[in-house]
């Protein structure tokens, strides 16, 4: 499924990096919603995207922005990760790839010779009505944080 600029963001449920605890993404209406997808915890490209966003929390909370990440990785991964990284949003584990299916995100991938699917880097900004505004698929980690704050300006 390819989703577009100004579809209807596909709801979901999903397990965060705190025990027992859900997100569903209808749940967020009123704010807008930075859902970034990632291959996996503690991976070089993926942390530096991490601390991006981390670093950069107080102009995503001034646009009344919540950013969750999303990858395949466990909850327990997840908590590790967010602890070393003092990451202040939510990781959210999609371990079946079911959302990350929905929004078109799992892609073929080369590893030493091996084919394999994974999860291609990408970003959505989702505004208060839960509709995508703006799409970054196959992203470069470097500048691109600053690409989604000038996004708000």
């Amino acid at each position: 499924m390819t989703l577009n600029i100004g579809d209807q963001a596909p709801d979901f449920t999903l397990p965060t990096d705190q025990e027992n605890i859900d997100i569903t993404l209808s749940d967020l209406r009123g704010k807008k919603v930075i859902l970034y997808f990632y291959p996996k915890d503690n991976t070089p490209g993926c942390t530096q995207e991490a601390c991006d966003f981390r670093d950069n929390m107080p102009a995503f909370e001034k646009q009344n922005t919540v950013v969750l990440g999303i990858s395949k990785d466990n909850s327990k991964n997840h908590t590790k990760f967010k602890e070393k990284y003092e990451l202040p949003f939510t990781l959210l584990v999609d371990a079946n790839a079911d959302v990350c299916e929905a929004y078109g995100v799992v892609d073929k991938k080369n590893m030493f010779g091996k084919t394999f699917l994974g999860i291609s880097r990408s970003t959505f900004l989702i505004d208060e009505k839960g509709i995508i505004r703006q799409i970054w698929r196959k992203v470069k980690v470097s500048g691109h944080v600053e690409q989604i704050i000038h996004e708000f300006s």
